[in-house]
């Protein structure tokens, strides 16, 4: 039987994953198995750039781990060698990285993840990796909002380069027609000129 100090050890490390997978927006297990020193040293490189958190992680204790946090479905790919990529802040960079690195290294393997406290398959991994980064995303997203601004200022260099200026716009307005209760009224007046005065 395993002395009180070995099960106070097994306690804290459920706890540590615990914590681990509790601040995860998402994560990623992978078997790691067959890759050479070189290419572990690459992917957690990768990992690293990325800011993703990346470490090999006991079987049993992350079972434990994830049902008491009620992250369940786990139990059939938690087998043979298993790391775990998680980010705290990004839900697709991790699948991102390690399905890039699988592309090209196939001896890494992704198992399965979760995403915002939800277990994913594979293929479902495989789709948050072709989602554009938060950043893209932010990206294109911004570039949407400046492209009418950005047209009204093409737009009002044109009228420069052209050689018509703001003040000269404001002239042509006053110059449009006047309105048609005006127009009625001037030849009433002009009539009213014309006529004699009366002795």
């Amino acid at each position: 039987m395993p002395s009180a100090k070995i099960l106070e050890a097994k306690k804290q490390a459920v706890e540590e994953i615990k914590a681990t997978l509790t601040k995860a927006v998402a994560g990623v297990f992978v078997d790691y198995c067959g890759l050479t020193v070189e290419q572990d040293t690459k992917l957690r490189n990768k990992l690293r750039e990325a800011n993703v958190e990346y470490k090999v992680v006991k079987n049993t204790l992350t079972r434990f781990a994830a049902n008491e946090i009620g992250l369940e479905g786990l139990d059939e790919i938690l087998n043979g060698p298993t790391a775990l990529a998680i980010s705290e802040t990004d839900e697709v960079i991790a699948a991102k990285v390690l399905a890039e690195f699988a592309k090209e290294n196939e001896a890494l393997e992704i198992k399965s993840g979760f995403l915002e406290g939800k277990v994913v398959s594979v293929d479902e991994v495989k789709k948050l990796a072709d989602t554009p980064s938060r950043e893209v995303l932010i990206a294109k997203l911004m570039g949407s909002m400046n492209s009418p601004i950005a047209a009204l200022a093409r737009t009002l260099q044109a009228l420069v380069d052209n050689g018509v200026e703001p003040a000269d716009i404001k002239v042509e307005k006053e110059e449009a027609p006047a309105a048609p209760e005006a127009v009625e009224a001037a030849p009433a007046e002009a009539a009213a000129e014309e006529a004699p005065a009366a002795e």
